[in-house]
């Protein structure tokens, strides 16, 4: 293996001064830059950037952690972060938490221990104590896709609350009433804005809250199967079902398929977040979309940002608009429901959402007791 000893006595001078060009330092002579240059490339030494590091301060590495790489979400915005990141010459390091409290600490030991420069991170909970490790440690942190409280951090998310009220909004601008959510984690901030926008939709329409239409599990497959049943099982028999995920939604198509009921003929659906590779294939999914890589992006540039020294002190925090995607599984046109989908009779329809006005939160927030309103909306 070549040294930088090597490269030194290729091109006459002392490792020292090999170091010197090789952290780019500035009180090296131009000639002798050239020789030491041309020494690396003949000899095609690599610098160790364990050393490096330790003399920098800096790995130029960047912790990811995501609750579900496989769900197509986060699989977008890791693209997002990874892109990003490497046009700013960082590496990424992603973990995979699965919602789970003891692998989130598990990796959070691990980045530590790996001396990232910063972490991106999608905590399973709203509670900062959680995050008490990076907090401690003044990690640089930006968390995505949810909020949390007890540590004002830099924040990218998208706009849950409006995007679930206009789905909400829509199945019953359709003639439905009898409407179930099916929710994730209690302590997840995305999981309760969309049981909140929700909350709003029927609140407006002037329809009654009926608290066992509202059912909380997790962002998983199996559990929008697990929640499907139990409504069915108590005979509550809800017209349509709002997942506030695709896992969700797929584990709804599930349930329903297994008792010999369609979509949207005996249950219409709707969902947050889009199944791009499933998204031509019954039921054709009526979604509220955010844009995930948009959103991979914008959290990596703000960390940059931070370990540039391009930020000020105060927490930024980055709201993202959402977009409706109206196809068939909400029901409505075409009339003869049995057709084969063809985008030439049912084109998807896509609406942008806007976000509550200030005048509707005070709105809400008068109508509807105990409602509270984060600050983004």
């Amino acid at each position: 293996m070549t040294t930088i000893a090597d490269v030194a006595k290729r091109a006459g001078v002392s490792p020292v001064t090999v170091s010197r060009v090789i952290n780019s330092a500035s009180n090296v002579n131009p000639a002798t830059r050239d020789k030491v240059e041309r020494a690396i490339r003949e000899l095609h030494y690599v610098p160790n950037s364990a050393a490096r590091s330790l003399r920098s301060k800096r790995t130029n590495a960047i912790a990811l952690l995501v609750p579900d790489i496989t769900n197509p979400f986060w699989t977008t915005v890791a693209r997002g972060v990874e892109d990003a990141a490497q046009s700013g010459g960082y590496s990424i390091l992603l973990c995979n938490t699965d919602e789970d409290p003891t692998k989130q600490l598990h990796y959070l030991d691990v980045v530590i221990s790996r001396r990232v420069d910063g972490v991106i991170i999608a905590p399973y909970s709203a509670d900062a104590r959680k995050l008490k490790r990076l907090r401690e440690r003044e990690i640089p942190t930006v968390v995505v896709d949810r909020r949390i409280q007890g540590w004002e951090v830099d924040t990218v998310i998208g706009d849950s609350i409006s995007g679930a009220r206009a789905l909400v909004k829509h199945l019953i601008d359709l003639g439905h009433q009898r409407i179930a959510v099916l929710s994730g984690p209690l302590n997840t901030s995305s999981a309760e804005d969309r049981v909140t926008g929700y909350t709003i939709a029927l609140t407006e329409a002037g329809i009654p809250i009926d608290r066992r239409m509202i059912r909380r599990g997790e962002f998983k497959t199996s559990s929008g199967e697990t929640l499907t049943n139990q409504l069915l099982d108590e005979g509550l028999r809800p017209t349509a079902i709002f997942a506030t995920n695709n896992s969700i939604a797929l584990g709804v198509v599930d349930a329903v398929d297994q008792r010999g009921l369609r979509i949207p003929q005996d249950i219409a659906l709707v969902s947050f977040d889009d199944i791009p590779h499933l998204s031509h294939v019954f039921p054709f999914l009526t979604v509220a979309v955010q844009p995930a890589y948009e959103m991979g992006i914008k959290a990596a540039q703000l960390l940059l940002s931070r370990l540039n020294g391009e930020q000020d002190s105060q927490p930024c925090q980055i709201v993202l608009p959402t977009c409706l995607i109206v196809r068939y599984s909400c029901g409505g046109k075409p009339d003869d429901i049995n057709l084969p989908f063809r985008k030439d009779i049912l084109p998807e329809k896509k609406v942008p959402v806007q976000p509550l006005s200030l005048e509707e939160r005070r709105e809400l927030l008068r109508r509807i007791p105990g409602l509270k309103l984060p600050a983004y909306c």
